[in-house]
């Protein structure tokens, strides 16, 4: 199992390999140190002493005494096999890009130990404390963002990762970017000189797809939960019906995620007075599907989401390097789990959420600044013409779905051969999962644009209030961001309301009200 285990200043995450939950992941993401189950100490021993073992057959074992990829049939003298790993290590780290964020770095570090102390990978106990102790002290290896196709492991980056572990490359460590060999020695560590298998161990896997995705689903949660507030928010400003929430429409359809929305959505508008007011003297019949269908098209997010959720906790837990030792007889297996499908496939999902989170955030803005529709003043301005109030934001927010309209092209559906030929197919897991981070981030300025216009446009109602729980998540923007009276510099009301979102101050607000996606 998994404790947040709590020392003096320091919180840590206990990781038992193979049974690791998406919040202990996600404690990892956010910060916290990683603590390993010392149960894994005997595994991780037997299975070096029995790659030992399978060396003394005199067989040829890919990975261990032949060469990589296309080159498997070439054989390796025993003289040569320390030479051999440290090579691998060193021509694969041929990434190239901007440096991945530290926390993703961290979280794949953490994936990659919990994986190799399964004792099926056939790496030493140094090895993996070594990793531990890195993760301990706060060194991060500077990994290249892009060279990954996915499988065949995540080479390109997991071999950065590997190159500083034998001193080469660079770390850092207590601000400061440096020569890996100069960090480890600060840090009071020593580089390693590899050992049959283990640098293909390091470097083969999906440690790096996985985190990217992780990392694009922990802040995806916050997006959505976020986008619940201010849809309701909408919904209140706009003057909506609520009818479109009653539950007995959304049992008969049955989907989990749907149901569960409209719950909050009438949850999160309960007891409003803005409500209240016209429930009689509405004569509009029907309200635009950005406000009528939220319960199914976040609905269909959630489930979406969780699906991916369901799937990353999956692989996380599982050893994806090749070839796979088995103490029990000892045998070297030579496989496929290093291609990274699951992950692409969970990693197009969590696009495609995203993508329509804020698509249908941004024609709620647009909704809400056309007086036609809303029944607000134009670009919810009370001068308007002489101000422009929120007509550039809408314009922005249709930029950014734009833009990831485009980026949520399933990376999975693509594959481009390599290694000669030998690897003929693989999933774009790392490109595909890596999008993940800009993507929430362009629908979270999309949302945050439309916290803004929705307190905007309920302040209109006044002297009229809304529920209790969208009354606060309007109070906590206006600590923030006062009301736009005359036009002012937007940009820095925009970075406010994206803090909140980011921080999850907002979601915050109507916690006890919002589904969890994991």
């Amino acid at each position: 199992m998994n404790d947040i285990l709590l020392s003096p200043g320091l919180v840590s995450v206990s990781l038992t390999p193979g049974d690791v939950s998406l919040a202990a992941w996600r404690a990892v993401y956010r910060g916290a140190g990683v603590k390993l189950d010392p149960a894994c100490a005997a595994r991780v021993a037997e299975s070096a002493a029995a790659v030992a073992r399978i060396l003394a057959k005199g067989e040829p074992v890919y990975g261990i005494n032949t060469g990589f990829g296309k080159l498997a049939s070439v054989r390796i003298g025993d003289e040569d096999l320390a030479t051999l790993q440290r090579n691998i290590v060193l021509s694969h780290a041929a990434g190239t890009g901007e440096p991945s964020p530290v926390p993703v770095i961290r979280l794949m570090m953490a994936l990659k130990l919990a994986s190799l102390a399964q004792g099926a990978s056939g790496v030493r106990p140094e090895t993996v404390d070594l990793l531990e102790a890195m993760l301990a002290k706060g060194l991060t290896p500077v990994v290249p963002s892009q060279g990954s196709v996915g499988a065949s492991g995540d080479l390109a980056p997991l071999s950065h990762m590997a190159a500083t572990m034998i001193g080469v490359g660079e770390i850092l460590f207590e601000n400061a970017r440096l020569p890996a060999v100069e960090a480890l020695s600060r840090a009071g560590l020593a580089p390693l000189e590899l050992g049959p298998k283990e640098g293909l161990a390091l470097l083969n896997g999906t440690q790096f797809s996985t985190a990217n995705a992780l990392a694009g689903l922990f802040e995806a949660e916050l997006l959505f939960r976020s986008a619940l507030v201010t849809g309701a928010l909408s919904t209140e400003a706009a003057k909506g019906s609520d009818t479109p929430f009653d539950p007995r429409i959304h049992a008969l359809r049955r989907h989990r995620g749907q149901i569960e929305v409209a719950d909050a959505l009438r949850g999160l508008m309960a007891g409003s007075a803005i409500r209240a007011s016209h429930v009689e003297n509405d004569a509009r019949v029907q309200d635009p599907y950005c406000l009528r269908c939220q319960p199914q098209v976040m609905g269909a997010a959630l489930d979406v989401l969780r699906q991916a959720a369901t799937t990353l906790e999956i692989e996380a837990n599982g050893v994806s390097d090749n070839p796979l030792i088995f103490p029990e007889a000892d045998e070297a297996l030579s496989g496929g789990n290093f291609h990274a499908e699951p992950v692409a496939f969970a990693a197009d999902m969590i696009a495609l959420a995203v993508c329509e989170i804020g698509s249908i955030s941004e024609r709620r803005i647009a909704m809400l600044v056309d007086p036609a529709l809303s029944g607000l003043p134009a670009f919810l301005t009370p001068r308007p013409g002489l101000n422009s109030g929120f007509m550039i934001p809408q314009v922005t927010a249709a930029a950014l779905v734009s833009e990831n309209k485009q980026r949520a092209y399933p990376a999975s559906v693509d594959s481009i051969p390599t290694s000669a030929n030998q690897e003929d197919h693989v999933s774009m897991a790392a490109h595909g999962a890596r999008r993940l981070l800009s993507m929430v981030e362009n629908a979270t300025a999309v949302i945050g644009i439309e916290l803004l216009a929705a307190a905007q446009g309920i302040e209109f109602h006044a002297p009229l209030a809304s529920s209790t729980s969208l009354e606060a998540a309007r109070a906590v923007l206006r600590a923030q961001v006062p009301a736009l009276d005359n036009d002012r510099h937007f940009h820095p009301d925009m970075e406010a309301a994206n803090r909140l979102i980011r921080s999850g101050a907002l979601a915050e607000t109507a916690a006890d009200l919002l589904p969890a996606i994991s």
